[in-house]
């Protein structure tokens, strides 16, 4: 069945003319007509009786609850992309794990209040896993560490971090070469860019080998920091604001191992639904005091 013919079918079943139906929709009364018997054609059941006005049948009646539903979804679908401030649908978002324990509430939370019928679904892994779930479509966005050199994705600058090496209160300075070979150290799992910055760390320190344990949640490596079972690294914000809950302290590392950027990466813009162009929106304005938001395109690199 044609949209069309299905518009035309409820101008009749509204107006109780062909006349009318074709007035309506600045067409001529034999489209009207030809689009109806087209429907009944289809359909296998006189719609209209034509004898005085045109009044539906019972079949008639029972097409006008799904013709009317297959309109407004139409127009629903249309408004969506036609640049509409209102989004909805479906907006699946991954981030590592201190991203989303720290930076994303404040963000999700305003974009929620803005644009509440979005339904969004968050999932939180280390920065190999979410690169991976972007690229097989299991996520529409994702916030990494690091920029994502591929050619088909663009990223945005949205937080810098300054990691630091972090152990149970108190601690007054970096521990000495021999204390780091006799430490366990705490990480997410492999994958987790954190981690690595721990294995430069005993790089940059002569270190060759490590105890590393893994970890799925943040609280867990914490706790466990706290009660002396081994040090981690983590960003200096995210350190500082868990402090309160748990027994910790830290120390500022090198800034060439400290330093690391989070990137919110996703597909080229002309592939994003109104709920991802939004949430970019946010993001942006988000990010708008610390530093001037540029979209990059990692084609620039290939």
């Amino acid at each position: 069945m044609q949209l069309k013919s299905l518009r035309l079918f409820m101008a009749v079943a509204e107006t109780g003319s062909f006349v009318a139906a074709a007035q309506r929709l600045h067409t001529v009364q034999s489209n009207v007509t030809a689009h109806i018997k087209k429907l009944e054609g289809e359909l296998g059941a006189q719609l209209v009786h034509r004898t005085g006005q045109a009044r539906l049948t019972t079949a008639g009646m029972a097409l006008t609850e799904y013709a009317q539903r297959m309109l407004n979804a139409h127009d629903e679908a249309l408004a969506l992309f036609e640049g509409s401030p209102h989004a909805s649908g479906r907006l699946r978002i991954g981030a590592m794990e201190t991203t989303t324990a720290l930076r994303l509430p404040p963000l999700l939370a305003a974009y929620h209040a803005e644009y509440p019928e979005v339904n969004i679904q968050l999932r939180t892994g280390p920065t190999a896993d979410l690169i991976e779930w972007l690229m097989e479509g299991q996520v529409d966005c994702a916030f990494v560490a690091g920029q994502l050199e591929h050619r088909r994705y663009h990223a945005l600058k949205a937080f810098s971090e300054e990691l630091v090496l972090v152990g149970p209160a108190p601690m007054a300075a970096m521990p000495t070469v021999e204390e780091l070979l006799a430490s366990t150290f705490l990480a997410f799992r492999q994958g987790c860019s954190y981690r690595q910055r721990i294995e430069l760390l005993l790089s940059f320190h002569g270190v060759s080998a490590a105890r590393i344990f893994e970890f799925g949640t943040l609280d867990a490596m914490l706790g466990c920091a706290s009660a002396g079972m081994g040090y981690t690294v983590l960003p200096k914000a995210t350190v500082e604001a868990h402090q309160h809950r748990f027994g910790i302290d830290y120390v500022e590392l090198e800034r060439t191992i400290a330093h690391v950027d989070t990137y919110f990466v996703a597909a080229e813009p002309n592939t994003w639904s109104p709920a991802l162009a939004r949430f970019a929106d946010a993001l942006r304005s988000t990010v708008a005091d610390e530093a001037p938001p540029l979209f990059i395109s990692s084609r620039s690199h290939a």
